[in-house]
């Protein structure tokens, strides 16, 4: 029979858990993309649409002031807005490509307000997603204008007066049937806690609809979730 005093055992645990951490790291380095934040060297886009009244709502109640700090949630009355178009890999997605980003200039910001109802939303998708798309300021933008033409919003969501009780998989269906070709494969919807925040969509790097696993790994597993009706609708 063997005996281990305190000081062996000590070290041997200490031996195991630095094995599992170096086998931990390998794996995580082996899930990694070769191609690792390469500018413009990625699979496809998720164009991710945020319902505007549930983002200005979770502001509020984070103390973040809701309509006094954000563009978004004064004024104006928004809907499905843009929060940004994301390169991403068959598993995984780069960012922040380029430091420092180059910069942006300003009449390009002022031009995508009607997308992207916040400066500094437009300067942080910039930053952290467009300098990964391998295209200029001024392309990346426009691309995601027209990616966002290419969606057609569901009209039972254009003018919410009413907080509306939804499934995901209903908010996803509706999408569907506004527009054709668009499959359940490559649309997904997001949720905080219990309202709905996002819905994706996957889109080919010359904007079609194609199916992707990796926005299904991270939809919502709620059975209902709660659409805050539209600010002044």
């Amino acid at each position: 029979m063997f005996h281990f005093g305190l000081h062996s055992f000590s070290r041997l645990v200490i031996s195991l858990t630095l094995a599992a951490g170096l086998i931990s790291l390998a794996g995580g380095a082996k899930a990694q993309d070769k191609r690792q934040n390469a500018p413009g060297e990625f699979d496809f886009y998720v164009l991710s649409l945020s319902w505007s009244p549930s983002f200005c709502e979770e502001a509020a109640e984070r103390g973040r002031g809701g309509g006094r700090s954000n563009i978004q949630c004064e004024g104006r009355p928004y809907s499905f807005v843009v929060h940004g178009l994301w390169p991403q890999y068959e598993n995984g997605f780069p960012e922040y490509c380029q430091r420092p980003s180059p910069r942006l200039n300003r009449n390009i910001v002022s031009s995508m307000l009607d997308l992207m109802p916040a400066p500094g939303l437009i300067f942080n998708e910039w930053d952290k997603h467009g300098t990964c798309s391998g295209l200029d300021g001024r392309n990346y933008f426009e691309t995601i204008r027209k990616a966002r033409a290419v969606i057609k919003i569901p009209a039972e969501y254009l003018d919410l007066s009413q907080a509306k009780t939804v499934a995901p998989g209903e908010v996803e269906e509706a999408f569907i049937k506004a527009n054709p070709g668009l499959s359940n494969a490559a649309v997904s919807v997001t949720c905080n806690r219990t309202r709905l925040s996002e819905v994706r969509i996957c889109l080919s790097k010359d904007l079609q609809f194609r199916a992707c696993e990796e926005i299904e790994r991270r939809a919502c597993r709620r059975d209902q979730l709660t659409m805050p009706p539209v600010r002044g609708g």
